[in-house]
């Protein structure tokens, strides 16, 4: 039988509404809808992810057998960088054809190993860690080389451990951490901390490299431990982090999260300062909606696109047989200006 209204078990909505979403005629939706051939692979699709966009359910015609399951282990999502990463992968691994199971670790709730356990017992055919116990150089990195020689393809992001023979997705957290500094020098500042989180994990040893790396090149300052303060990746870890900063003469705080930037601001004006006429500010990750943040956030950007497309990539050909590569892939950052820096204090010669 012909379709011939709204998507199916929605008689209310209107074609029209899914051609606006996929940048088609209301025809080229019918046509996709109803099985007609004429149109293109690349329409085709685009009029199915509109439907799988707007919470429509395909008709049962279209609807394609999963080629497997994915697991996708993730830290808490009160950090928006995590949703953003679980997002970019479950659209990457449904226009591969295959269905992600997303496992994210609560306080009190389930540990990477219990979900791990889990995935495997359910038969995944491969498993994605973002910001695992891999980027922790205290934790064992045994229970990925067992995940290996069961045959279970994994892919890592955003940390490293250098006797698990698994590919590696990272920023390049020195990088970041010298962009941050290189704008706030150019800018005058002189007196300039980072605030990172817990000294355990790989990607804030990499940010202290990189620190202690532009500091020396381009202040000259050689010791700077004194300007490093630890605390957690939350707001209120960065504004604790901030105020032992701010008590130390800082005008530039570099920040190991947009979190912690966003609590170093609040540290400032709980001190009466202003971000950016006394204080600068630059976080990391740039996060959904921290453009509208007051001030907008000037921050580093984690390329998550790039970092999830390559992830994908490497574990769909390890999934198909391919040797798992022993590698990491390093992306760069980008660094994006906004309205938390500013001009550094005038210091008279």
């Amino acid at each position: 039988m012909a379709y011939s209204g709204g998507p199916p078990g929605n008689g209310a909505a209107r074609l029209a509404d899914i051609a606006a979403q996929a940048g088609v005629s209301e025809a080229t939706v019918s046509r996709v809808l109803n099985g007609k051939p004429g149109v293109s692979a690349v329409t085709r699709q685009a009029v199915l992810a509109a439907l799988d966009l707007m919470g429509y359910e395909r008709p049962q015609r279209l609807r394609q057998r999963s080629n497997g399951l994915i697991g996708l282990v993730t830290p808490e999502l009160d950090n928006p960088i995590f949703p953003a990463f679980a997002q970019a992968f479950e659209k990457a691994l449904t226009q591969h054809g295959y269905t992600p199971v997303l496992c994210t670790q609560l306080p009190g709730g389930a540990v990477e190993d219990e979900f791990t356990e889990l995935l495997v017992e359910r038969g995944v055919s491969g498993i994605i860690f973002v910001s695992g116990l891999h980027a922790d150089i205290t934790a064992r990195s045994d229970r990925y080389t067992q995940l290996i020689g069961q045959g279970v393809p994994i892919v890592l992001l955003n940390g490293h451990a250098g006797d698990v023979p698994a590919p590696f997705i990272s920023p390049d957290d020195r990088a970041a951490a010298r962009l941050a500094v290189q704008h706030l020098v150019d800018l005058g500042h002189e007196r300039i901390g980072l605030a990172v989180g817990p000294r355990r994990f790989v990607p804030v040893i990499r940010k202290i490299e990189g620190y202690r790396q532009a500091m020396a090149q381009l202040l000259g300052a050689g010791e700077v431990d004194e300007l490093i303060s630890h605390s957690l990746f939350s707001v209120e870890g960065g504004q604790a982090a901030a105020a032992q900063l701010l008590e130390r003469g800082c005008t530039g705080i570099v920040c190991a999260s947009d979190l912690m930037a966003l609590g170093a601001i609040r540290a400032c004006r709980d001190r009466g300062l202003s971000v950016p006429a006394d204080v600068s500010v630059v976080g990391f990750d740039d996060s959904p909606l921290i453009a509208f943040t007051d001030p907008p956030l000037t921050t580093v950007r984690q390329p998550v696109q790039s970092m999830v497309t390559a992830a994908v990539h490497t574990l769909l050909e390890a999934v198909s047989g391919a040797p798992m590569q022993h590698s990491e892939l390093i992306f760069q950052p980008e660094f994006i200006v906004r309205g938390s820096t500013g001009s550094g204090p005038k210091i008279l010669r």
